[in-house]
């Protein structure tokens, strides 16, 4: 049984001194408080959760930022869909591995994969682009859960488009059969209400509990774009996040990506379900989304997670760092999510709350919990403070290179993406 040793850890009853020993399963065994070292590193958090990745777009950053057709969200899809029709899952492994990579450099040790390219190139029903993102999470070693989408119209009351084909399952029931060939999953992902009909919202919802258990979760875009809010409002004759909460039963099981235009009555109505916001503060600041308001909704007792979605930069402190920043930029105020002790409340609450959200037993430092870490040295940051303070200064002023070691299931990780893999995917892709 391994045992690491650590000046601070960041457990949820404050900082301290501690051993933290671990299983033959790579779980915490127990957290015992210490006084001397030798020492395995400074301070050790939990590995961050991504809550919401799309790991295949990884390979957009940078080939998707000119001015050209529509300057919105619904003009960039149409880029990714141009890559999208195309990969093979030699490529999907290729790309999701060197995102893995990235993600573990970056403090997160675990992710919720929204997978949605079902379908070969040429249309026919496999698992190979899923077992492509399965491998190279265990090539990696990031934790994965998968969250498969499903996806049957192109839009409310649209059929779907001929760039959406590899997305497509016309049956909630022959989704749920797909499913049931996956590895690794841990929930199941209506994409949005534009996606798919309310018969079948409620039909997946409903009989997902009997293929993957009680405990499985649920993820939805909502509410991203203004144009869905008014499409919604048009077909439905109610906002998205109010129609969804009148046509499931949405509980705690739920997580809502995105939200941004939400009003007081849904959010409040989120909080009173038990779901789980998660936000994309740098997707939504790439895509022009807009700001959620997340100060307004955590004050109100409401949770958020966090999640890198199309993956064009990956840090998490800079995640956390810009989803406080846009409520200043919003509110004129400072600081505005948490008042005490913001970087550690911050980074220990969107960790909870995202292993929740995703359906893993990780996200704390405590027994029973995977042994992902996060390791941090002062000096690599502001030098000789508190804990606590090197959390504020990492938020405000640092990013993945204040990270000096990454842990899952107590082993550590030194992955590194295979550059050449990726080079040659641009090309084969006509981005290079």
């Amino acid at each position: 049984m391994p045992t690491l040793r650590f000046q601070h850890v960041l457990t949820p009853s404050g900082f301290g001194p501690a051993a933290i020993d671990i299983d033959d399963k790579g779980r915490i065994a127990a957290v015992e408080p210490i006084d001397s070292g030798p020492w395995d590193g400074w301070l050790a958090l939990p590995g961050m959760v991504n809550a919401h990745s799309h790991s295949f777009q990884r390979v957009l950053r940078g080939f998707v930022e000119r001015a050209g057709g529509e300057r919105s969200f619904w003009g960039w899809r149409e880029q990714m869909y141009r890559v999208a029709c195309h990969l093979t899952p030699e490529q999907q492994y290729a790309i999701a591995h060197s995102a893995f990579c990235e993600m573990l450099a970056a403090g997160y040790t675990s992710v919720g994969e929204f997978h949605y390219i079902h379908r070969l190139v040429d249309g026919s029903e496999s698992t190979a682009m899923a077992d492509a993102v399965v491998a190279a999470a265990a090539d990696t070693g990031i934790r994965l859960a998968l969250l498969p989408v499903f996806y049957s119209q192109g839009g409310f009351g649209v059929a779907a488009l001929p760039e959406q084909q590899r997305f497509i399952y016309d049956r909630a029931q022959t989704f749920l059969d797909y499913v049931a060939r996956l590895q690794k999953v841990t929930g199941i992902a209506p994409h949005s209400l534009r996606a798919v009909t309310q018969t079948e919202l409620q039909q997946l919802v409903g009989e997902s509990v009997d293929l993957l258990g009680d405990n499985r979760v649920v993820h939805i875009h909502i509410a991203e774009q203004q144009a869905e809010v008014r499409q919604c409002l048009q077909q439905n004759g109610k906002r998205p996040l109010a129609y969804l909460l009148e046509s499931c039963e949405v509980d705690d099981k739920w997580s809502l990506v995105h939200a941004t235009h939400t009003d007081q009555s849904e959010w409040q109505a989120t909080i009173t379900a038990g779901a789980t916001v998660v936000l994309c503060p740098l997707t939504e600041a790439n895509l022009g989304d807009g700001l959620f308001a997340a100060t307004e909704f955590t004050d109100a007792g409401g949770r958020l997670a966090i999640g890198s979605d199309c993956n064009a930069r990956i840090d998490a402190i800079e995640e956390l760092r810009l989803l406080e920043y846009g409520q200043r930029l919003r509110l004129q105020a400072r600081p505005c999510l948490y008042s005490d002790d913001l970087g550690a409340t911050l980074w220990a609450n969107a960790c909870a709350n995202g292993a929740r959200a995703v359906g893993l037993e990780t996200g704390t430092i405590a027994p029973g919990q995977h042994a992902d870490l996060v390791v941090l040295e002062a000096d690599t940051i502001i030098g000789d403070a508190a804990p606590a303070r090197v959390m504020d200064a990492w938020l405000t002023g640092g990013d993945a290179a204040s990270i000096t070691a990454v842990y899952t299931g107590g082993v550590r990780r030194a992955a590194s993406s295979d550059g050449n893999a990726l080079r040659r995917v641009l090309g084969e892709l006509g981005l290079a």
